[in-house]
């Protein structure tokens, strides 16, 4: 039988619960602080049975601190949790660079032993499976492939370099989430010129375009806050490596476009269209 731990959740969004709830319904115990945190935060922990303590009382009892946030936020959260003070596994599992991962551990203290993490797909809710990805030293990693053993929640080791899961994560996501961008401004343009419907027609006779998945635009508006740090991120990574960040700066100055629609959840096709074309 797996020993019980403790989890503690850092901030549980619409991601991030689900994950936890996985590692809560493994029965393990698992934590989040409800300070300054929304009621829909709230509620997100109540349903995936996850149990509210004060922060400084989850960093004393958490075996395993699972950071799951908008990757702008990040590094601050790490920074919080320096400055009260931790000794376990600090698992960053947020959209970041390498090099972002590398500012982490310097500000993590010595205590805490760092695991870089990803997570690829969708929320472990209604028959999803993503996969956590994990890269750093074999016991700290041992311990959070426990914490999901037999859940929704698959993991894969990497390796024990951390940087590994967040350049794969960055690696992908910069062809996933800049394409989304690229078929909105194609649809866009087609429309302004009264070929939409045309331009649809060709990508359908492709196989799995987003140019044909045009109600996947309205997703991305209300997804573009927290899409948008996460390119600039790996815009960083690309220039890093000698390679040109241009097209994922531009497509983070894209995103911007949409910030007001943070989250909506009935936005149209036109309306995240109109909203794309005004500055």
């Amino acid at each position: 039988m797996t020993p019980r731990q403790t989890l503690g959740i850092l901030h549980p969004g619409s991601m991030g619960a689900a994950v936890a709830g996985c590692a809560a319904a493994n029965g393990h115990r698992v934590l989040w602080s409800p300070a300054g945190r929304s009621p829909a935060t709230e509620a997100r922990a109540q349903q995936h049975g996850l149990e509210a303590a004060p922060l400084e009382q989850l960093l004393v009892d958490a075996d395993v601190l699972l950071s799951l946030c908008p990757p702008a936020a990040a590094v601050g959260v790490a920074d919080q949790v320096a400055e009260i003070g931790y000794a376990g596994v600090f698992v960053d599992a947020n959209a970041i660079s390498p090099a972002s991962v590398g500012r982490i551990s310097a500000a993590l203290p010595a205590s805490a032993v760092l695991v870089d993490a990803a997570v690829v797909g969708s929320p472990p809710v209604g028959g999803k499976t993503p996969t956590l990805y994990l890269a750093g030293p074999a016991a700290a990693t041992e311990l959070v492939e426990l914490l999901f053993a037999g859940t929704a929640v698959r993991t894969h080791l990497l390796g024990v370099e951390p940087g590994q899961a967040s350049a794969l994560k960055l690696a992908y996501s910069s062809f996933q989430k800049a394409s989304r961008v690229l078929a909105a401004l194609a649809i866009g343009l087609a429309h302004e010129h009264g070929v939409d419907q045309e331009l649809a027609a060709i990508a359908g006779r492709r196989s799995g375009s987003y140019l044909a998945e045009t109600e996947y635009i309205p997703k991305t508006a209300a997804r573009a806050w927290r899409w948008g740090p996460e390119l600039e991120e790996a815009a960083a990574m690309l220039a890093d490596a000698g390679l040109p960040p241009d097209m994922l700066t531009a497509a983070a100055a894209t995103l911007a476009r949409w910030d007001d629609a943070k989250d909506a959840a009935q936005l149209s096709v036109a309306e995240a269209l109109a909203r794309l074309s005004t500055p």
